[in-house]
């Protein structure tokens, strides 16, 4: 008689972050640098089909690197932050803390510190939300509940990205991390981009040699 197989445990899909407004810009950004890049490859004479396909190589890939390469993805094992030159893996017993100041930034219990490129944060939207607080608190000097104010909805009064820090924080703490936690025995991984790094170097050093042949 054979034994029961146990159920496996469901496996759930990463939910990440991105940031909207960067992936808007870079997409627009590499339309106008393709329409210029093939014309001049098309039309031009002399040195500039070569000058136009050395500026594609060197252009295309830092767009891509800074506007749509950026995200970040977690789960309950682990958080990917894929910035524009490197991926940084690192199991949540390792993350001391993310914070938000001028940027998002993520702490390691080894000292480390990584950038969130994906969740830039929003001066402006900080600014909103601190108003929003400030009107709220107004409206209730006696720091009673007010009638105008739902208190479940805390994430209408909070900026984007500090929003998602809070998100991310919780995630850590939930996975073994945070300010509490001891740390992990996994180490972070961290592999850098060179599908992005080597068009990019390949390009800027032929119109260097191109320009310097003049």
């Amino acid at each position: 008689m054979t034994s029961p197989t146990p159920p496996t445990e469901p496996s759930y899909a990463d939910r990440t972050f991105r940031s909207p407004a960067g992936m808007v810009g870079g997409a627009l950004l590499l339309l106008l640098v393709g329409w210029l890049g093939v014309d001049a490859l098309i039309r031009g004479d002399g040195r500039t089909p070569w000058l136009a396909l050395a500026g594609l190589l060197t252009a295309v890939p830092l767009i891509v690197a800074f506007t749509l390469r950026p995200v970040v993805s977690v789960n309950k094992e682990r958080i990917r932050i894929r910035n524009p030159f490197r991926t940084i893996t690192a199991p949540w017993p390792a993350v001391a803390d993310v914070r938000a100041g001028y940027s998002t930034e993520l702490f390691t219990h080894d000292g480390a510190k990584y950038q969130l490129w994906a969740v830039p944060v929003s001066l402006r939207q900080r600014k909103k939300a601190a108003r929003q607080q400030s009107r709220q608190s107004q409206d209730d000097p006696y720091r009673r509940t007010s009638v105008h104010a739902d208190v479940r909805d805390t994430k209408a009064r909070i900026a984007g990205a500090d929003q998602t820090v809070a998100d991310l924080r919780e995630m850590a703490e939930q996975g073994g991390g945070g300010a509490g936690g001891a740390g992990g025995a996994e180490a972070v991984v961290v592999r850098w981009a060179y599908e992005v790094i080597a068009p990019a170097v390949a390009g800027a050093v032929l119109l260097v040699v191109l320009l310097a042949l003049g």
